[in-house]
């Protein structure tokens, strides 16, 4: 119920989604976070790259994004993925509200095909990246990031940062549902790729010998 509840109001969103500041301003203790970020990363030589995003927040008010950050590659996720790489942060990628749900396009490279990704963050996260740590590091003391990995064959794969050399907390979102083709229902003609060019050197050479989605995602 929930994702059909979420897919329907992805189309209102998209014409009329308003950033988190719109919304009232909510009281928060002074060790939670007063932004929550999120970034977008690959396994090694399998590049994608995320074109549009829409995050529903707890509050009820929706972040729109037609510019986001990069998406890097891992260097040290082959063939698997890991706990501890993590996707630098951007200026782009963040938003004031406690984030819940996140609908995102992205253009897979390696696959040569337009993804669409619906996903909904479980209460138990949503809850500790809305709490104190309770730790302390000079750099990331808060669980206030989600790392999203994209993988071949749409594969999509969800992060909590840990904090300091903690390891990062694998999610298993509540919802979680990716299409392409004719099941795209806001991506299609959102993405300008142009997957005729192919791969360059540096992919070729990472897939030459392996097979087909190189490796376990």
């Amino acid at each position: 119920m929930e994702m059909i509840r979420l897919a329907g109001l992805i189309p209102v969103l998209v014409l009329t989604a308003c950033h988190g500041t719109d919304q009232p301003n909510i009281s928060v203790k002074n060790d939670v976070p007063t932004q929550w970020k999120f970034n977008f990363f690959t396994p090694k030589a399998l590049p994608a790259v995320v074109t549009f995003a829409v995050i529903l927040d707890t509050d009820g008010g929706a972040s729109r994004f037609v510019t986001l950050n990069s998406t890097p590659d891992m260097p040290n996720m082959v063939g698997r993925w890991n706990d501890r790489d993590r996707a630098p942060g951007g200026h782009w990628n963040h938003v004031k509200h406690l984030p819940r749900q996140f609908f995102f396009c992205w253009d897979s490279v390696i696959d040569k095909k337009v993804y669409e990704t619906y996903l909904t963050l479980p209460d138990d996260i949503v809850e500790k990246m809305g709490s104190p740590s309770g730790k302390s590091d000079p750099y990331h003391s808060a669980y206030d990031t989600v790392q999203i990995g994209l993988a071949p064959e749409g594969k999509v794969a969800v992060w909590l940062n840990g904090i300091g050399f903690e390891p990062n907390y694998r999610v298993t979102p509540s919802v979680l549902k990716t299409v392409s083709g004719d099941k795209l229902a806001i991506c299609k003609g959102v993405t300008k790729s142009d997957f005729s060019y192919g791969y360059d050197k540096d992919i070729k050479d990472f897939i030459k010998g392996k097979k087909y989605p190189y490796g376990s995602w």
